[in-house]
């Protein structure tokens, strides 16, 4: 079967971006356990994948665990009677205990992981899974842990950076700037961002970094004043609802000449939309997510984690390949075939090293869609 016919049934499947399947969100999963921990089942097909969460993790990750096994049954109910069990486990959000989770997971029969969430239980389950040929789809955002037969689901730094400089130069963008907060975010996307601007033909002027405090901000803003005439686009993925804008503009740098390029953090950030009215970002079409949200609030009496839609979407394309894919369902040919896959924040698709490649839109930073997420990837990965 052809890439393009697995993204069309994907898509038909329960992948298809603001979709319900019918039956509706009411439809209950067969053998879904209420509550989630070690050892949980969801369906009872004959297909056994692994769903690692840190779900006795301290701090707020447990709650996003909980969040995700709900998004997990979820697309089970929707799906309608899949060929799957889900075997939940508790990684802890440690490496050990995803080396744990992952070795019983096998045991049991699982063909294919999902998770886990943390970067060091990704480190910690791919050492398993990986010698033993099984893959992993985690939902980690540092592509570090992403390998090959290690696919990260997660809308990564690096492809909202991509994506919006692609847009700049498409508007003209030649000469640029970036103002990034001096922390382990901010070094990665100033990465991403140098890499991007010399793939688009660009070039990068000045780099200005700014203390995590937010009263550093002025004074390292006031370095780039001198060179605003220079530039016709500044990247800031602005951690301060605004402030490292509105310093920018203090300083004297015309936000309005000066096209001001954030990232997908910025979604809902009043602060920075007050700032820079003409800013832009990249992200996922909200619609997609606004629907499944809905239906999590119906299903939960509760909002889910924004990232969530993550756990849906992977379960959601498991099952479609269970469905249409065979005993080659799991293949790396069928992981990463060029055409990807829709889910509920769009296009999506694998690259062989495991990295992904998101379809995102423009937004600026009122909320207007300014260029619409792509509907198909053009050429290879």
């Amino acid at each position: 079967m052809s890439a393009a016919m697995v993204l069309g049934l994907a898509g038909c499947s329960g992948l298809n971006v603001g979709g319900s399947a019918p039956g509706g969100p009411a439809a209950t999963p067969p053998n879904a356990q209420a509550a989630p921990g070690a050892g949980t089942t969801i369906g009872t097909g004959s297909v056994k994948i692994a769903l690692l969460l840190p779900l006795s993790a301290s701090g707020p990750a447990s709650g996003t665990a909980t969040s995700l096994r709900n998004a997990a049954e979820m697309a089970m109910a929707e799906f309608q009677g899949p060929d799957l069990t889900i075997l939940v486990k508790d990684d802890g959000g440690t490496t050990e205990g995803a080396q744990a989770a992952t070795q019983a997971a096998l045991q049991e029969g699982a063909e294919l992981i999902l998770g886990p969430l943390l970067a060091e239980s990704v480190r910690g389950a791919a050492a398993v899974a990986r010698p033993a040929g099984k893959p992993i789809m985690a939902y980690s955002t540092d592509v570090s842990v992403a390998t090959r037969g290690v696919y990260l689901m997660s809308i990564t730094p690096q492809a909202t950076v991509e994506r919006i400089v692609q847009y700049a130069a498409q508007q003209g963008k030649r000469s640029y700037a970036a103002f990034v907060p001096n922390s382990a975010f901010g070094q990665v996307v100033q990465g991403a961002f140098q890499e991007a601007v010399s793939r688009s033909g660009g070039r990068v002027v000045a780099i200005e970094t700014f203390p995590l405090e937010p009263a550093g901000v002025t004074a390292a803003a006031a370095k780039l004043a001198g060179i605003a005439n220079q530039i016709d686009a500044i990247f800031v993925p602005d951690p301060y609802d605004g402030a490292a804008i509105r310093a920018l503009s203090a300083a004297g740098i015309d936000t309005r000449r000066v096209q001001v390029l954030g990232v997908s953090t910025w979604v809902g950030n009043r602060g920075a939309a007050q700032a820079a009215p003409t800013a832009v970002y990249a992200a996922p079409d909200g619609a997609g997510f606004q629907s499944f949200a809905g239906r999590y609030r119906a299903r939960f009496g509760q909002d889910p984690t924004r990232i969530a839609s993550l756990t849906y979407d992977s379960v959601s394309l498991v099952a479609a390949l269970v469905r249409t894919q065979g005993t080659q369902r799991f293949s790396e040919s069928v992981l990463t075939n060029d055409s990807g896959f829709n889910g509920v924040d769009g296009l999506f698709r694998f690259r062989a090293d495991g990295t992904p490649q998101r379809g995102l839109a423009v937004i600026q930073a009122g909320g207007r869609v300014v260029s619409p997420a792509p509907r198909s990837f053009g050429g290879g990965s």
